[in-house]
């Protein structure tokens, strides 16, 4: 669902969506930012989220699933 403070500001724009199909990712996006170093941000901000997930259920640490993370986005 869309997060209650992006419905209450009529400035707010989505900026990417992202499915799991069939074991892969399908996304759409546009440009977005001015600056690419804005994407940087909104991954680390994506990949903090997700790890305090992984620890939250506790299937690893944080840093053991941010470890994980980084291990894959170096090796793509």
């Amino acid at each position: 669902p869309t997060p209650p403070d992006a419905l209450a500001n009529e400035k707010a724009v989505e900026v990417l969506r992202v499915f799991v199909v069939e074991g892969g990712l399908s996304f759409s996006f546009p440009r977005a930012f001015d600056d690419p170093a804005m994407w940087g941000m909104m991954l680390v901000d994506i990949a903090r989220h997700a790890v305090r997930v992984y620890e939250k259920e506790g299937a690893m640490s944080e840093r053991e699933a941010m470890e994980r993370i980084v291990d894959m986005f170096e090796a793509e």
